[in-house]
């Protein structure tokens, strides 16, 4: 008797089959060395937010380290969008992976239900954990959502067996970056503040909602250097990625911020804002 994940179907290599029917190579060169790339995303009501800078991103991202893709990109959306179809999904995490194998390429589409963050969780706000584990501002791979995820993993569990709900990593220069699965934002003052590219963050594609909402309504932001005494100065803090939107910062270790969650009123905007924008499927 099949179990609910074999029956999921999910897209590998140009067909669509059940889940319990893939076979792959643990000897390709994407599982021997990471040598593959990411995307996840969510899609709300049939809609997948933010879809054509996904795949804008996974394909200039292929280019450059050198994995060759023979979808265009109206080929990828087509099949992420059937793949949610046929499962008959509605509020869904999609993951979209490309790998180098053996004879080229190997691509997997597959998708579930979203299992969104309680409205308590989303009024309480995150606990995050400074992380022992540095991030190589310098790194080529900073920038790119490759399939080797070890340091952020390390870094996520380390913090999960703490009992916080994320973790901040610094880089060899002591500054602030990112968190394991999400990049950060400081008010301060009624204004914006976040780590810069240089600091050896991603280029998160909620990121760059949050800089057009910002832009959209007169709100001040500044990419720099940002240090931890910085992060126990500020009035509100929220954390982003594509699945769970923003998500206010409640506390670092055992301090918390300086308003307290109740009173971040920049913050409830962007959640907002950002909600809107999840709803109409930009």
């Amino acid at each position: 008797m099949q179990d609910s994940k074999s029956k999921k179907i999910v897209f590998l290599n140009g067909k669509f089959m059940p889940m319990g029917d893939v076979k792959l190579s643990v000897f390709s060169p994407g599982f021997f060395y990471g040598f593959g790339l990411f995307e996840t995303m969510r899609s709300y009501n049939n809609k997948i937010v933010y879809l054509d800078q996904h795949i804008k991103r996974i394909k200039n991202s292929c280019r450059l380290i050198g994995i060759r893709l023979n979808y265009s990109a109206d080929k990828l959306k087509d099949m992420i969008k059937k793949t949610i179809t046929i499962n008959k999904l509605k509020d869904t995490y999609a993951r979209l992976t490309i790998w180098k194998s053996f004879k080229g390429t190997d691509i997997l589409i597959w998708a579930k239900t979203y299992k969104r963050y309680s409205t308590l969780k989303y009024n309480r706000g995150f606990r995050v954990y400074i992380s022992r584990y540095k991030q190589n501002e310098n790194s080529f791979f900073s920038q790119y959502k490759t399939t080797n995820r070890l340091l952020y993993e390390l870094a996520f569990q380390e913090a999960k067996q703490k009992g916080y709900d994320e973790t901040i990593m610094l880089n060899n220069r002591g500054y602030i970056t990112e968190c394991s699965r999400s990049n950060i934002f400081f008010i301060k003052d009624k204004q914006l503040f976040t780590p810069s590219l240089s600091s050896g963050c991603l280029a998160g594609i909620t990121r760059r909602a949050i800089f057009d909402l910002a832009k959209k309504y007169n709100i001040k932001i500044y990419e720099g250097n940002l240090t931890l005494q910085d992060l126990y100065e500020i009035d509100e803090a929220f954390l982003t990625n594509s699945l769970m939107g923003v998500m206010p910062l409640a506390s670092v270790e055992k301090h918390r911020l300086a308003k307290g969650v109740n009173n971040f009123k920049l913050t409830r905007f962007f959640i907002r804002k950002y909600n809107c924008l999840l709803k109409n499927g930009t």
